[in-house]
């Protein structure tokens, strides 16, 4: 089976206080989600991001996490990040105005 390019257009970004995540949907298609739970100072910390396996290749991770966090930021919020996906993301890219507080434990690398 062969899946149709996703046009920019078709994605939604959209954050799920209910459910504790970001989700991003492809026209009527929940194509995945990057969770966070609050912690007890506050912070969201971000423990996984899936995207469904029919989206695959798509680049529909790094928009999802890319608004996420952006959103996060313009809330004023503070992240941990402990997902590998936001991790990665994070090292490649800038996220202007996002508090990030790093997570202390071993061998964890920024």
């Amino acid at each position: 089976m062969t899946t149709q390019p996703v046009t920019e257009a078709a994605r939604r970004v959209q954050r799920n206080d209910d459910e504790g995540r970001y989700e991003i949907w492809v026209g009527d298609v929940l194509g995945g989600f990057t969770e966070f739970v609050p912690d007890s100072h506050g912070r969201l910390v971000f423990p996984h991001t899936e995207i469904d396996p029919a989206f695959n290749g798509q680049g529909l991770g790094g928009v999802l996490v890319g608004r996420a966090l952006a959103d996060v930021a313009s809330r004023g919020e503070t992240i941990v990040p402990r997902c590998p996906f936001v991790v990665r993301y994070l090292r490649r890219h800038e996220v202007p105005g996002l508090k990030i507080d790093w997570p202390d434990a071993p061998n964890f690398q920024r």
